[in-house]
């Protein structure tokens, strides 16, 4: 690789991100600073059911300023991808499930950041309990048939980068 780290310092620590600016030596020799973002992996979940039905939330966004629908999920908390999206899943639309595979992996903000989210797809769901937190208040549950979602994806409907992958992944044969 032609970067070269040169030091490390925190410009800002929070309860849910680390900011950092990096001294590096650029790939053409050139003395730079570089900042990004530490955060942790996130996960994304497919939850499909038995008829073929997608569960996905529709919640308000703060940064994007509107409602915006997407598939439950959030950040791993330094869990298990597994486990993040399991827990994910209940606390969002109280639904568990009997089994949770990988989709993918995604770099969803490279130049930023170098957390990673998870795709994961969750079947054999189950009631569970939702345990929304205090941003989610007015978080809605709906489903369409996987077909339906992957044309919300092409319509702009869906605009969540995690989600449109896992969605598109989910609609591939396996």
């Amino acid at each position: 690789m032609g970067w070269e780290l040169l030091g490390s310092e925190i410009v800002h620590r929070g309860p849910v991100l680390t900011v950092r600016r990096d001294a590096v030596r650029l790939p053409d020799g050139t003395a730079g600073a570089y900042e990004h973002v530490s955060v942790d992996d996130g996960v994304r979940v497919v939850a499909l059911d038995t008829d073929g039905q997608v569960v996905l939330v529709e919640d308000d966004f703060y940064l994007q300023r509107r409602r915006m629908l997407h598939l439950p999920g959030g950040g791993t908390d330094g869990e298990n991808p597994y486990r993040a999206a399991l827990r994910e899943l209940e606390e969002e639309t109280g639904l568990t499930a009997a089994h949770v595979d990988t989709l993918g992996v995604i770099d969803p903000l490279p130049g930023l950041t170098t957390a990673r989210t998870h795709l994961m797809l969750a079947t054999d769901l189950r009631p569970g309990t939702m345990r929304r937190d205090g941003a989610e208040a007015g978080m809605t549950v709906h489903r369409r048939s996987l077909p339906d979602a992957v044309a919300a994806v092409r319509t702009g409907e869906i605009t969540d980068a995690a989600s449109a992958t896992a969605l598109l992944l989910a609609s591939q044969p396996r």
